[in-house]
Formats: structure tokens, sequence, C-alpha cells
């Protein structure tokens, strides 16, 4: 009796087994009527998503979905945990879907996906992922911006958040090119920034133009690119200024002409003006300016600053003057200011003036060369001025 009933268990096990391998069943078995004989036939749709399952490095540029032997019917992707949706499009015959917006950087995300092959059967793909983190990546700021007109001094210029120690596998995947045929080379200024220029300023009206296809780039030990896209830039008329500091005064050339001569006042003996060529930056109809910003105590806090436009990072401008003195006013004279350049301006920066006409016809870009100053030439990269540097000195700081 007790050897009956441990076949029997056993048999009940066998039958469960069988039940289970049933259920189970191929996926990839044919469907027929022959021999009696009944399966089901898979869809020849394959779909790939991007971004592997489980990955915790994904791109957060070309993250997508694709299928061959199909088309996708319904693609679904949130941010994991909050369930929030993430826009997206899908091509037009159906092979294809992206994210409308760039993903964000150490995010998790979901994506589900099905489609259809060409009998209607249906496949579907799912991935849970991780974007690539902050700490792992890194971003390029740069300008000029895309869709901007500067002026022919303009130089792209990259500041990295992260150091980069492979130099060459980064400025290689940054190409800038012109519609001039100009030539244009890059130079490392440290590890974190990278500007490119060519041998002379840019040619009048020309077209520029920047990829970046840093996506996945090593730029160090474990820190990859993350940017992908490409910018355009027009070079507007050529505008070129020059402060002669023995006269006091600026002579503005415009594509070739002179156009104004506008009297100045540089920096005092005391705290002179540097030489050299300053590309403008920045531009603010009204800024303040605070001397302990620039480690000169407390001489002055001047809360609306006129028409100022930003020549270094260490903090030179060519800007209006409003509160010189009305009896004895410099321009064309004497220096009197910090190290700035100043010019006869009113207050609240609306009225007409020498500092506004300047501010009016300047463009971000535009060259402002200071000579014969007591001073040192200004740096190449305290600012943009890069033009400071002999051409063979530039190309010797390229990595490629």
């Amino acid at each position: 009796m007790a050897a009956r009933r441990v076949l029997g268990a056993c048999a009940a096990l066998m039958v469960g087994a069988l039940t289970l391998t049933a259920c189970g069943g191929s996926a990839n078995a044919r469907s027929d009527d022959k021999g009696g004989k009944t399966s089901v036939k898979t869809s020849t749709a394959k779909i790939a998503i991007s971004a592997k399952d489980g990955s915790t490095d994904a791109s957060i540029n070309s993250t997508g979905v694709q299928v061959s032997d199909g088309t996708l019917t319904d693609v679904k992707m949130t941010v994991a945990g909050t369930g929030q949706a993430v826009p997206g499009s899908l091509s037009a015959g159906g092979r294809n879907w992206k994210p409308k917006e760039q993903l964000e950087r150490g995010t998790k995300y979901e994506i589900s996906a099905t489609a259809k092959d060409a009998d209607g059967r249906t496949a579907a793909a799912n991935s849970i992922f991780t974007t690539v983190s902050s700490s792992n990546s890194f971003i390029g700021t740069y300008t000029p911006d895309n869709g901007t007109t500067v002026g022919v001094g303009m130089p792209v210029s990259f500041t990295f958040d992260k150091a980069i120690t492979d130099t060459k596998a980064v400025q290689s995947h940054i190409t800038v090119t012109s519609s001039s045929g100009q030539q244009v080379a890059g130079h490392w200024f440290g590890a974190q920034r990278l500007d490119f220029r060519p041998e002379q300023y840019w040619q009048a009206g020309s077209k520029v133009t920047m990829k970046i296809d840093l996506d996945g780039v090593q730029g160090a030990n474990g820190v990859y690119g993350v940017q992908k896209k490409t910018v355009t830039f027009t070079i507007g008329r050529s505008q070129v200024s020059t402060v002669d500091v023995d006269t006091q005064t600026m002579t503005v050339v415009r594509d070739g002409k002179t156009v104004k001569t506008v009297p100045i006042s540089s920096g005092s003996p005391e705290h002179t003006t540097y030489n050299g060529q300053m590309v403008i930056s920045e531009k603010f109809t009204q800024t303040r300016m605070n001397s302990r910003t620039v480690g000169l105590g407390g001489e002055y806090d001047i809360p609306d600053v006129p028409h100022a436009m930003r020549l270094t990072a260490s903090g030179t401008f060519i800007h209006g003057n409003y509160w010189y003195n009305k009896g004895n006013p410099p321009f064309g004279r004497t220096g009197t200011s910090h190290g700035c350049v100043g010019l006869s301006d009113v207050q609240g920066a609306q009225s007409a003036s020498s500092a506004k006409w300047f501010y009016d016809n300047s463009l971000i870009g535009d060259v402002v060369t200071v000579k014969n100053s007591p001073d040192k030439t200004v740096a190449p990269d305290n600012g943009l001025n890069g033009w400071n540097m002999s051409w063979s000195d530039w190309g010797a700081g390229s990595a490629v």
C-alpha cells in the first residue's frame, strides 16, 4: 500500500510537469493542420531599444526605438518611479520613435514598445535604464549661440564642466568650418577651455558651422560626453575700433572705412588699460560695477553704469560715464578710469551720447584694440582674446 501511494504521487508529479510544459509552449512553433498539430507562429517584427535593459550609462541624445520587418504601433516612455510621461514622435513610416526633448542626466526611465508585422502579428519589447550620471559625464558650455550674428573677432569658445585629459579625443569630435573657406584651428587653454579661430578675423558675411559630436566620447577616465548637435552662426559686417591712449580717442572702422572718431578716457596712470585686441563678449544697457569684485577695495560702487560692454574676464569694459566732472570733462584729454575705456554718457542710458552711439552700433564679437598704453598686452585667455597670440603659437596649443 505504501509503495502504491509513492508511485501514485510520482505519477501526479509527472502529470503536473507535463501540464506546465504544455502551458509554456514553444513561441517559435508553426501553425498548420498537417498531422493534427496546432501551434503559433511568432511575429517577424523585431524591436530594438537603443538603451539596453538594466544599463546605467544610456545616452541622453540617441535613446530611441527602431523596428525591422514591421511597424511600431505604440511606444510609451516614462520616468521610472514617478510615471511622468516622456513625449516622443513616431516617424512617418512607423519604423522609428524618439523622445521630443533631450533626456536628463542620471535619470531612470522605462520604455515599452509594441509593433506588428505584415501579417498583423504583434511583437513587444521593454527596457528599464538609467542615463549617464552627471559625475560620469561632461558638458561644454559654448559661445556663440546658434542663429546669432556676431562680429569678425568672435571665436568659438568651449568651457567644459570637468577637466579633460584626452584632449585629442574631445577636440577631434568638434569641427568648425566657415563658408569663407578659412582654415580654423583649435587651442587649449588649460584642461577645461577649448577655443577655435581662423588665422585672421572671420570674413564679413560668412557662415560658420560648428558640429559637436561628443556623445559617448571619453574625455577623462570614466567621464563621457553627452552633447550631439550642430550650431551655425553668421559673421556680420566688419567693425574694428582702435583706442589710442596717447590721443585719448577711439577710431571706429567699419568694412574698411572710418565711420566715427570718439573721444574717450582710458585708465589713469595708477590703473592703466591693457593693450591688445579685445573682443566684446557681453553687452549691458546698464550694470552695477563694484571695485571690490576686481580686488580694488571700496574705491567705487556704481549701480547703473550705462552702455557697458565687457572686454576681459578680469573686468575691463568699454562703457558710458555720467559721473565725470562736468566742468572739466576728461574725454579726449586724459585717462581717469580704473582700467576701463570710458565714453561720455548720461545717467539712465536713454539720451543720445557717444556711449549710446557706440553701444547701438556694436555687436558681440566686435574687436576693440588698445594701443600706446603703458600697461602690458592682455592675456589671450583673459576673455575671448586669443587674437593676441601668433598663429604658430595658436596651432601649437591644438591637440589634433
